[in-house]
């Protein structure tokens, strides 16, 4: 289980890039499938991004997850809290500046984070057409 202490967060904007840029590297290293990096700064308090990214099977989603902590701890010094190990079908880890969430496809399909966090960059949806009173 994840320890209930908040992740660390960097004041240096070049400490919060090079978290993500090795984020990004690692998950394409490990062919990571439809990555996508949401900015969240000035957006929410939570993080600076929010990645998401796909494996083909709940054995290469636990594996990118433990390969990500791994080397963040090993490049940058910092923590990894990490939930949904276990079953490995979405898998969080909050790296304090970065959030990443890492999905079976058919489980990320389900959830639809990409267009819950858009904030209004997701196509809009149709207009209702307004029945007049006539």
């Amino acid at each position: 289980m994840a320890s209930s202490s908040p992740a660390y967060r960097a004041t240096d904007p070049d400490e919060v890039e090079a978290l993500h840029r090795l984020i990004l590297t690692s998950l394409d290293d490990d062919q990571a499938v439809d990555t996508i990096s949401i900015p969240l700064a000035g957006k929410s308090s939570i993080a600076d991004y929010m990645v998401i990214a796909s494996g083909r099977s709940t054995r290469q989603v636990a594996s990118m997850a433990q390969k990500l902590a791994e080397k963040i701890k090993a490049e940058l010094g910092r923590q990894t809290r990490i939930e949904g190990l276990p079953t490995a079908d979405w898998v969080l880890l909050d790296a304090g500046d970065v959030i990443v969430h890492l999905f079976r496809p058919e489980v990320r399909s389900f959830y639809n984070l990409e267009r819950m966090w858009a904030f209004g960059d997701a196509p809009t949806p149709p207009a209702v057409p307004v029945l007049s009173d006539d």
